[in-house]
């Protein structure tokens, strides 16, 4: 009897080693897949907030490996909202979102070279006021890969799926931030995906998933929401803007019974009318119409998206480079490139070493969605429109922001203003001007169904998407909204 309780204790005291291996051995797993980075290379001195980056691993292989980059709130993290960011595409990296749209840093124009880009802190952030977690999403999207061929196809239903779990699994390893507010936000193509990626956490809290994600919102600037009506939509925005004249909208909008997305090949007039607006269109930088175009156009349907939705290659870089008689905006893109494929920055980020010998590009053109493609190589566009996400998301106790820049002709306001009356919610403030350093930087209208709230707004000579271009007047739009302040 007591060799045989001598065994069982030794076989019981095995099996706990065994166990504290495992956890220990987990434990060094998830510490090892996030880093705090005190300094990055092109900012003089260290980091001024708290950021961390890492990898989340999706699926039962984990074979896809989610890249992030975390910084925490530089008010009160314990108390301000969580907020993801999503770069649009899709397949453009959310390292554009940090450095170019609410981010705390940016590349200074003044001391930047093609050889030594150079950061500069940025006084209006999102992460004044919130935490916020800038992620490369899906798999292919800037340091995001996968482990296997088949774990790179993915569409917007996957993607939706795929951001749930990797808020849950976060969660998991940053338990001290499980019952701040979570919020959602991104823009142009991620307003197909992300109203989905927000119903699938309030539905996967519904049905007991854990950890439960605290999701109170979201917000979207200069959204696709519906391809059909965002494309016609440009042609009455040009009409509107003196872009075109009266004879020529009116030509166009008879000849084509209003649509010009998909149109008949047969209908020679409406082709040649339409034929007779991109000439008016051409070389009009259409993210921002009043702004220095300094690309080749294509035509309409092709360049205002593909240039609207983020798509830069090298041949459009080397356009950037050669274009020193006028200021560009896109100058600045530039830099990104530069710096991103720096090995001392890979490595102060801790990007992973399987993507050593893989280019990081603003934008993954195997995913990219385009209005002239149906399906790229690896992304199936499945969602052609999200309004009814929308709809179903006004039955939760939930808010929404959705804004544009005014002067944007990828996507015009006018379509995402026409999909929201179509929502039919009753008016509880209605179209008004709003302000920052006493000055009108927008308008606005907010409607209510039972508990959702949802607030359409324009921001001013802001193009797409509207922080890039009206910096301070956008972020002070997103904080007053994520504080829940009157604007």
């Amino acid at each position: 009897m007591k060799l045989r309780s001598q065994s069982h204790d030794q076989a019981s005291s095995w099996i706990m080693l065994l166990v504290l291996i495992i956890v220990v051995f987990v434990w060094f797993e998830t510490i090892e897949s996030q880093f705090v980075v005190k300094s990055l290379p092109g900012l003089v001195g260290d980091l001024p907030f708290t950021l961390e980056t890492g990898y989340v691993g999706i699926g039962e292989a984990e074979d896809i490996q989610l890249f992030y980059t975390f910084i925490e709130s530089e008010g009160n993290p314990k108390d301000d909202p969580l907020l993801v960011w999503f770069t649009g595409g899709p397949g453009c990296s959310s390292i554009f979102g940090l450095l170019y749209e609410v981010g705390p840093l940016t590349f200074s124009r003044e001391l930047s070279t093609n050889e030594n880009p150079v950061l500069e802190l940025v006084p209006e952030s999102l992460t004044k006021a919130a935490n916020v977690i800038f992620l490369d999403q899906p798999a292919g999207t800037g340091y995001s890969y996968a482990k296997t061929p088949e774990a790179y196809v993915t569409n917007d239903t996957l993607s939706a799926i795929h951001a749930n779990k990797f808020m849950r699994k976060w969660l998991v390893d940053h338990p001290k931030f499980a019952k701040n507010t979570v919020y959602l936000g991104g823009d142009s193509y991620m307003g197909i995906v992300l109203p989905m990626m927000v119903e699938e956490m309030f539905n996967g809290n519904e049905v007991g998933q854990t950890p439960q994600i605290n999701i109170k919102g979201y917000m979207l600037g200069n959204p696709l929401t519906d391809r059909s009506g965002d494309f016609n939509s440009r042609i009455q925005y040009a009409h509107n803007l003196a872009l075109i004249s009266d004879g020529i909208y009116e030509s166009t909008k008879k000849r084509c019974n209003e649509e010009y997305y998909t149109v008949d090949p047969n209908n020679t007039l409406c082709i040649h009318d339409l034929q007779a607006v991109d000439k008016c269109l051409d070389g009009l930088n259409t993210a921002q119409i009043l702004e220095a175009n300094c690309r080749d156009s294509n035509t309409l349907k092709s360049d205002l998206t593909r240039r609207g939705l983020r798509a830069y290659d090298k041949d459009s870089l080397n356009v950037l480079r050669q274009a020193d008689s006028v200021f560009c905006r896109d100058d600045n893109y530039v830099y990104s490139y530069d710096w991103a494929n720096r090995r001392d920055v890979r490595e102060a980020l801790h990007v992973s070493e399987e993507l050593n010998d893989v280019e990081w590009v603003q934008c993954n053109e195997t995913l990219h969605f385009n209005f002239d493609i149906e399906n790229d190589i690896s992304y199936t566009h499945n969602v052609a429109n999200s309004v009814e996400y929308h709809r179903r998301l006004a039955d939760k106790d939930c808010r929404a922001l959705i804004y544009s820049g005014d002067h944007d002709l990828v996507i015009p306001y006018l379509s995402t203003l026409s999909w929201i009356e179509l929502l039919n919610f009753p008016v509880v403030d209605n179209w008004k001007p709003w302000f920052v350093d006493n000055q009108v930087a927008g308008y606005r209208v907010k409607y209510v169904n039972n508990e959702y709230n949802l607030t359409f707004a324009t921001v001013k000579g802001g193009g797409h998407t509207a922080p890039e271009y009206k910096h301070k007047e956008s972020l002070s739009m997103l904080i007053r909204w994520l504080a829940n302040d009157t604007f």
